[in-house]
């Protein structure tokens, strides 16, 4: 009878495993407005940021990454209110690094511009919406009143990175190894038994 149990045990933890596999979570890095550098938009191009982001899905875990010329130029996280006025007063996260990586840990919205005088006034600015876990844009039970005044992420921002040759890259790809390690765990235990 105990053979039977620890063998029914062993499949169903080898289905589980199996279904584990299946799994696959991606992030991105998106590099911001598929440019050189996060820069002062041309005349030919003003709304750049915002045509780049309208065609992408951000999600959390994804990353913005932000390149430009450190002795020129900046970026800050604002909120709503400073992001249509360009007040560049009080940023939510100032970078100035000249290769910043800004990881989006929430869904809703979020507000950067240039640390630069002037250069919000000129478009140098993006909003991005993060989807929520529904894939929808608004939270599950959309409120108004729910919403905050504020821009809610609390990014991690990281030094030097590589070059890389693609806009969005995958940043980490995990197809459940450690998922199929506790089931391969818990097979053998239930094998024991």
């Amino acid at each position: 009878m105990a053979n039977f149990r620890s063998t029914r045990c062993q499949l169903f933890c080898a289905f589980q495993l199996l279904l584990l596999l299946q799994t696959q979570v991606t992030c991105y890095r998106y590099k911001v407005g598929d440019l050189d550098a996060w820069g002062v938009p041309t005349s030919a191009n003003r709304h750049v940021y915002t045509n780049w982001s309208n065609k992408h899905q951000f999600r959390a875990g994804d990353s913005l990454w932000f390149l430009y010329p450190p002795s020129q130029d900046s970026v800050i996280q604002v909120t709503e209110e400073a992001f249509n006025t360009c007040n560049l007063k009080d940023p939510i996260l100032y970078m100035n690094d000249g290769n910043s990586l800004f990881n989006i840990t929430s869904p809703g919205k979020l507000y950067f511009t240039s640390g630069v005088p002037g250069h919000c006034e000129k478009l140098q600015k993006l909003e991005i919406s993060v989807l929520f876990a529904n894939g929808s844009a608004l939270p599950p039970s959309y409120d108004t009143s729910a919403l905050p005044a504020t821009s809610p992420a609390y990014p991690t921002v990281f030094g030097s990175i590589p070059a890389a040759s693609s806009a969005a890259l995958p940043l980490q790809s995990f197809s459940a190894s450690i998922a199929a390690g506790v089931g391969l765990a818990i097979a053998l235990i239930c094998g024991g038994m």
